[in-house]
C-alpha cells in the first residue's frame, strides 16, 4: 500500500515514473535513494555546480519510503540543545541550532520560489506536558537556549496553549515559531520535479543490489549499471540492511499515525485553526497537527521494533496500533472521538544512539559518502543533510565538512538479540512509567531507571 500522503501526493502530481536504469551509464556523482536526502543534496549539487553530472536511483518511486509518510512536522534542533552541547561543545551546538532553524525557513522559500504546493505553514510548534509529571520537564533546555542567546521559545498561558492546540489535554507550553508543518508526500513529489528541471537523472525502480568501491566506483542493479566518479548513500533507515558495518549504529522503530475525515467545521469549533504542529512531553512522543483541507493527522513514535534492521512486512500495512491512535485522538479530541478514520499506516525510522543523524564516507578511496539516523525528526534536519552531502561530495571546506557530525555514528547498539529485547523492555517500561503518570500515579522506580535508556528518543531534552 502507499501510504496516505504519497497517495494524496501522487493524485495531485500524475506525472510519469521516471525510467528504470538499462545498460551502463557514466556519471560525476551517482545518488542511491530518492527521498529527501537524496534529494536535497542532488538539487544543492546542481545549483551550486550546474555542470556536475548528477544520476539519482530509487528502489521504489521518490519518496516511497520516509519521505512520503512522516508525520509532516518540520521541526530545528533547539529541544535538542543538551544534546548537541554535550556532543560537540558550546560553538557547535549554536551554530546547528541556529542552522536547523534557518532550515525550516529555506524549506518554505525554495516551495516559493519552484512553486511547490506542499500545505508548507510556517505556523510554529507548541511543546507540551500532557500530565503533571511533564509539566516543566523543558525549563531546562528552554534555560540554556536562553543563556546562549538562541532561544525562540516563549511559555504561553495555559488557556492560550489549549486555545492553539485544540485541547484541554495540555498543561503547560512552550511556543516556537520556528517549525512548519507540511504535506510530506507533496514536498518529496515537488523536490522530485525541481531535481529532474535541473538536469538531475532519476531512474525510479532501480534497487541497488552491489557496490563496488574503487576509482571510480560501480553501483550495480538488475538492469545495469552506474559508472560514477562518487557516490552519496542517502537510504536511511534501509542502510543497516545493505551495510553490515551499520547495523549496530541504528535501531529501526515504527511511528503509527492516522489522519481523519476532512471536518474544517469540527477544527473550527475546537480552535485548532493554524498549521501548528503539537508535541506532548513523552518520550515516543504524540504528535499532531491539522491540514488545509480539514484533517487531524496524529502520530505516536516508538512502537514496533525490528529485529536485526529488518525492514518488516508492517512497514507497508495500516498501523496495527490503529486502537491506540484511535483511543489518543478521543483524548485529545473528544469532538473527533467518533469522526471517521481515512487512513493508518506506519513506517521505518532509523533511531540513532543520540537521536541525531550521522554522516561520513565509508570507502577506502574516499568517494563513497553517506548520511543517516535522522531518529523520526527529518523532514527539516534532511535539508541540512544536503548541505552537508553536496560539500562532502564537492571536497569543501565549510562548517559543514569540518563539523563533528560528519564523523560517522557516535554510538553503538549492543548486538543482537541483546538490542532487540532490551529495547523492547525498555519500551514496554516507558509505557508503565507513562500510564502511571497519566493517571497521577508515581510510576516503579525501575521503570524510570529503565526509561532513561531511551532518552534520547525524545524530541526535547530533558533537564
Amino acid at each position: 500500500m502507499r501510504p496516505f500522503w504519497l497517495e494524496q501526493a501522487l493524485q495531485a502530481d500524475p506525472s510519469a515514473t521516471c525510467p528504470s536504469l538499462q545498460g551502463e551509464v557514466r556519471s560525476d556523482v551517482c545518488i542511491v535513494g530518492g527521498g529527501y536526502t537524496g534529494l536535497w543534496t542532488a538539487i544543492m549539487l546542481k545549483q551550486q555546480n550546474p555542470e556536475l553530472d548528477v544520476l539519482l536511483i530509487e528502489a521504489d518511486i521518490c519518496g516511497a519510503g520516509a519521505s512520503g509518510r512522516n508525520g509532516g512536522c518540520a521541526l530545528s534542533w533547539s529541544a535538542k540543545y543538551f544534546t548537541l552541547e554535550r556532543l560537540f561543545g558550546v560553538e557547535e551546538a549554536v551554530r546547528l541550532v541556529k542552522e536547523s532553524e534557518r532550515s525550516i525557513h529555506a524549506i518554505g522559500a525554495f516551495c516559493e520560489q519552484f512553486g511547490v504546493d506542499a500545505d508548507y505553514r510556517l505556523d510554529g510548534t507548541l511543546y507540551t506536558a500532557t500530565n503533571k509529571a511533564q509539566v516543566g520537564s523543558t525549563d531546562a533546555v528552554i534555560a540554556a537556549l536562553e543563556r546562549n542567546g538562541i532561544n525562540s521559545f516563549t511559555q504561553r498561558p495555559v488557556a492560550d496553549v489549549q486555545r492553539m492546540a485544540g485541547s484541554s489535554k495540555h498543561l503547560e507550553g512552550w511556543f516556537s515559531p520556528a517549525a512548519a508543518s507540511v504535506q510530506p508526500g507533496k514536498l518529496v513529489r515537488g523536490l522530485r520535479r525541481v531535481a529532474l528541471q535541473l538536469g538531475v537523472k532519476i531512474h525510479e525502480n532501480t534497487a541497488m543490489t552491489g557496490l563496488e568501491e574503487g576509482r571510480p566506483a560501480r553501483i550495480h542493479t538488475a538492469g545495469g549499471c552506474v559508472i560514477a566518479d562518487r557516490v552519496v548513500l542517502a537510504m536511511n533507515a534501509w542502510m543497516a540492511r545493505a551495510f553490515p558495518q551499520f547495523e549496530r549504529s541504528v535501531a529501526i522503530v515504527s511511528s503509527d499515525m492516522l489522519i481523519t475525515e476532512p471536518r474544517p467545521d469540527l477544527l473550527q469549533e475546537i480552535g485548532l485553526t493554524s498549521g501548528v504542529t503539537v508535541l506532548d512531553s513523552r518520550i515516543f512522543v504524540h504528535y499532531y497537527h491539522n491540514t488545509p483541507d480539514g484533517r487531524i493527522m496524529l502520530g505516536k513514535g516508538g512502537n514496533t521494533f525490528a529485529y536485526g534492521g529488518r525492514m518488516l512486512p508492517v512497514f507497508d500495512q495500516p498501523s496495527p496500533y490503529a486502537d491506540l491512535l484511535k483511543r489518543s485522538l478521543g483524548d485529545f479530541f473528544p469532538a473527533f472521538a467518533d469522526v471517521k478514520i481515512d487512513a493508518t499506516w506506519n513506517g521505518p525510522s532509523d533511531r540513532s544512539v543520540t537521536g541525531l543523524p550521522f554522516f561520513g564516507q565509508m570507502s577506502a578511496s574516499g568517494n563513497v559518502f553517506y548520511g543517516f539516523g535522522y531518529s523520526g525528526s527529518g523532514v527539516g534536519p534532511c535539508h541540512m543533510g544536503g548541505q552537508i552531502l553536496a560539500s562532502l561530495v564537492q571536497g569543501l571546506d565549510n562548517p559543514w565538512t569540518r563539523s563533528p557530525l560528519v564523523n560517522g555514528p557516535l554510538g553503538y547498539f549492543p548486538p543482537e538479540p541483546i538490542r532487540y529485547l532490551g529495547s523492547l523492555m525498555v519500551r514496554n517500561a516507558i509505557r508503565r512509567k507513562e500510564r502511571a503518570e497519566d493517571h497521577g500515579r508515581r510510576p516503579r522506580h525501575l521503570d524510570v531507571r529503565l526509561a532513561r535508556f531511551a532518552a534520547a528518543a525524545g524530541k526535547a531534552d530533558k533537564g
